[in-house]
């Protein structure tokens, strides 16, 4: 029997990376919780972080958010409502284009104080610098499938998708043949992306799991008063 590289990568791999980022998830969450943190590097410098923060998380945010979305909501639904395939596939490519373009510029800046900054460079692990290049070189190939896509705007290659994500969530063995005979680029993409949530748990990401949400949505306004000399 042959290696059927595509099953294996679409069909066996997702399942093995989200045990590895769950589990380890929680394992280090218990066996060592004090570098359960963003390991700002505010502290270090300021300039610019702001900016390049807020760049950064918005964008990303907001393209997760559309992924999320796009992919997890059954077919039916998006039927239901009137939404056509190819309408949905032009908004993911606007939306994604313009948020993955901030998130672009913040991530950027981020990785060249990383690299730069003498003082950020001496604190950093490998894995520090490791992520950002990763996240670089998802976000770019996310944004090069966006012209990819725009030589088909009918969607039916993001129904591709929307099914294989759907089928592996749902535990159905023939999810892998949605994304058969999708474009390369697609399929580093999906790879990549991959690997990515399967290094989650070592690195600094893991932040986002305690990310302060109730804050957002808080009732009351945060009481600052000014100390009496």
């Amino acid at each position: 029997m042959s290696f059927d590289f595509n099953f294996f990568m679409f069909g066996l791999f997702p399942y093995f990376m989200l045990t590895v980022l769950i589990l380890g998830s929680i394992i280090r969450f218990d066996r060592d919780p004090y570098s359960w943190r963003s390991k700002s590097s505010q502290l270090l410098r300021k300039k610019h972080l702001a900016a390049a923060s807020n760049l950064f998380h918005v964008g990303i945010l907001v393209v997760l958010a559309g992924h999320a979305v796009g992919l997890l909501t059954p077919l039916w639904v998006f039927e239901a409502l009137g939404i056509s395939h190819g309408f949905k596939q032009v908004m993911a490519m606007t939306v994604g284009g313009i948020f993955g373009a901030i998130c672009l510029v913040g991530l950027l800046m981020l990785l060249y104080r990383r690299l730069f900054d003498a003082r950020i460079r001496a604190t950093s692990s490998w894995r520090d610098i490791i992520i950002l290049v990763l996240l670089l070189a998802q976000l770019l190939l996310g944004l090069g499938t966006i012209t990819v896509s725009a030589q088909h705007l009918d969607g039916v290659e993001m129904v591709k998708f929307m099914n294989w994500v759907q089928h592996i969530v749902t535990f159905q063995a023939d999810a892998a043949e949605f994304v058969r005979d999708v474009s390369p680029i697609f399929k580093a993409h999906l790879i990549l992306g991959q690997l990515i949530f399967l290094v989650f748990p070592f690195t600094r990401l893991v932040h986002a799991w305690s990310a302060p949400w109730g804050y957002i949505f808080r009732s009351q306004y945060q009481i600052v008063r000014r100390r009496e000399v």
